[in-house]
């Protein structure tokens, strides 16, 4: 991508997804990192983003990193407390598809909805409320109740 397509999409969602990272890893150092390593691999990379998908992808990109990111450190810290070694990308897969399916078998069917349509469309808490007929307080209570679910469930 040119950098100056980059610098107009760093504007437009940087802050919309540093608030997602923030949500999911609860670190501002690691979810700037997060937002911008994806930045920089759009930067040296050969994504090509369409106007009207480009937010979706960015949002989902955040999403999944942050996913990567608390799965890594999850598994990288042995039963002893002490860092192993780094896993292959294989396992990065496998950890995504535990989350998935960790989503899938424990929360209930209006928080895999919310779940999705958060961190997969990219919707906005006031969409979501639209989309499921609550109020954006409640859809800040069902994220925040599954977010502790999957870090408590992960981060033993």
């Amino acid at each position: 991508m040119e950098k100056n397509a980059i610098q107009r999409l760093f504007r437009q969602h940087y802050a919309k997804m540093y608030r997602v990272a923030r949500t999911i890893l609860y670190d501002e150092q690691e979810s700037e990192d997060v937002v911008s390593d994806i930045f920089e691999k759009l930067l040296h990379g050969q994504t090509v983003l369409m106007p009207d998908t480009e937010e979706r992808y960015l949002m989902t990109s955040v999403r999944n990193q942050c996913f990567k990111r608390l799965r890594h450190i999850s598994e990288s810290l042995g039963s002893n407390g002490y860092a192993e070694p780094a896993d292959d990308s294989e396992a990065e897969d496998e950890r995504l598809t535990n989350i998935d399916e960790f989503v899938v078998s424990h929360l209930s069917s209006q928080e895999q909805r919310i779940f999705r349509l958060r961190f997969t469309d990219g919707y906005s808490y006031e969409e979501i409320a639209i989309a499921e007929g609550i109020s954006k307080v409640a859809v800040w209570k069902h994220l925040s109740h599954v977010l502790n679910l999957i870090r408590n469930h992960f981060n033993k």
